[in-house]
């Protein structure tokens, strides 16, 4: 769907492609752990010397050492775990102590005006961090619609990621149970300054 979107959406700048597939990339690597086939993807990646750059090759170097069975071991201590994982990738957790609180309120509000539904396969609340990065990837393609206008992006990302998701990649980065998932949150951690910066620049 992502690729039809952009075929469909002349008007997309490639900067702008270029960031919905660093969204898309973290949403796949949040939502469940890495397949075989997606760990290969991962080991052909390579980066430049900025500091996003160097995450990314950083990422590609551990996923060309990545076995499956590890990556899925190592996801379901970081975010299933017995009862619950190290980590809570949940805004509402991030950003009140608690779940299901009034950031998933607000993000359902936001879901319905933006005509974003939620996957009949997922179960979880929709404020984890791998879907508000794929809604953000949605926004930018256009996969809801029509690409959202720059203030559209701006104001979702400032509601519903700013506020809190430096801090989870930045926890990802230091978790116990984190290997591969490390310089995952070293990209998270750097594409999110990158967006704040570029944003806050649009002021």
């Amino acid at each position: 769907m992502g690729d039809a979107a952009i075929l469909d959406s002349k008007d997309i700048a490639q900067e702008d492609i270029l960031r919905a597939q660093v969204y898309d990339l973290l949403g796949a690597l949040l939502r469940e752990a890495p397949s075989g086939q997606v760990l290969q993807q991962l080991a052909g990646l390579s980066g430049d010397e900025t500091p996003l750059g160097s995450a990314i090759t950083s990422l590609s170097k551990i996923a060309k050492q990545a076995r499956v069975d590890q990556a899925k071991r190592e996801f379901h201590d970081l975010f299933v775990g017995l009862g619950r994982g190290e980590l809570l990738p949940y805004a509402s957790y991030y950003m009140t102590g608690f779940l299901n609180e009034k950031p998933l309120a607000k993000l359902r509000q936001d879901m319905a005006r933006l005509n974003i539904e939620r996957a009949p396969s997922v179960y979880e609340p929709e404020d984890n961090i791998g879907s508000l990065c794929e809604m953000m990837a949605g926004l930018i393609l256009g996969r809801f619609g029509v690409p959202a206008s720059l203030q559209t992006q701006k104001d979702f990302f400032a509601t519903h990621l700013s506020p809190w998701a430096g801090h989870f990649f930045s926890d990802l980065e230091g978790a116990e149970y984190s290997l591969f998932y490390t310089p995952v949150g070293t990209v998270g951690a750097r594409f999110i300054d990158i967006e704040k910066e570029a944003f806050r620049m649009t002021e």
